[in-house]
C-alpha cells in the first residue's frame, strides 16, 4: 500500500474512535478487519460513514446476490481493481454464476447490451447480462444509453434499479480508493494471482 496501514488491532485515540472501530468489527464479524478497513481508519469519521454505506449496500438491499456480486465484479474488471475482484468473483460464483458467465464478466473490452431479449451470452441470464452491461456503461462512461436503461426497466422495478445503481456507484468508489492507494497490494498482480 502507498501508505502504512493503521495498527492491527486498531489503537483508537478516543471513545468516539473506539465506537467506530467496534461498528466496523461488528460488520466484518466473524472475519477480522480487512486491509481496506485498516487504510480507512486513518480517517475514522470517513471510515465510519463508509462502513455504514457499504453495510447498507451489501446487506440491506433486496437485489439477489448473483446480481449484486456480478455488478461488483464487473466494476473490478473495468477499473482493474484486482483486490476487489479476488473478494467478489468467488461470491458471484457462490451465488450461482458459472465459469462461462464469470469469463464474460472478466472480459476487459466494453460489454454492450443488444437490441432486446435473447442476446445474453452463454452463462448469463437476461437479467444478469443487463446488470453487467449497465455496470459497464456506468463505470466506463457514467452516462448510460437509453436502450440499456429501457432494458433495465423491462426487467426490474424502481427499487431494484435504485439498489443496482447504488451498488455500482458504491463499488466504483471502493475500487477507486483501492487502486489509488494500492490497498491489498494487488494492482500489478492481475486477476489470477494467488493471495
Amino acid at each position: 500500500m502507498r501508505l502504512p496501514y493503521t495498527p492491527d488491532p486498531p489503537a483508537p485515540a478516543s471513545p468516539a474512535e473506539a465506537a467506530i472501530v467496534q461498528r466496523m468489527q461488528a460488520r466484518r464479524a466473524p472475519r477480522p478487519l480487512q486491509p481496506l478497513d485498516l487504510a480507512l481508519l486513518h480517517a475514522p469519521p470517513v471510515a465510519d460513514g463508509w462502513n455504514a454505506f457499504l453495510g447498507a449496500v451489501r446487506t440491506q438491499t433486496g437485489i439477489p446476490a448473483d446480481l449484486r456480486e456480478l455488478a461488483i465484479s464487473r466494476v473490478a474488471v473495468v477499473n482493474r481493481a484486482w483486490y476487489e475482484w479476488r473478494h467478489h468473483a468467488p461470491l458471484a460464483e457462490a451465488a450461482g454464476v458459472g465459469r462461462e458467465g464469470m469469463a464474460v464478466v472478466r472480459r476487459e473490452e466494453p460489454l454492450v447490451l443488444g437490441a432486446g431479449a435473447g442476446d445474453a451470452p452463454v452463462g448469463l441470464s437476461e437479467a444478469q447480462w443487463a446488470v453487467v452491461c449497465y455496470t459497464d456503461e456506468m463505470t466506463r462512461n457514467v452516462q448510460v444509453r437509453d436502450e440499456t436503461f429501457a432494458r433495465l426497466r423491462e426487467l426490474f422495478g424502481e427499487r431494484e434499479i435504485v439498489e443496482i445503481t447504488a451498488t455500482i456507484a458504491c463499488y466504483n468508489c471502493v475500487s477507486r480508493f483501492l487502486v489509488a492507494l494500492d490497498v491489498g497490494e494487488r494492482n500489478e498482480l492481475g486477476p489470477d494471482a494467488e493471495h
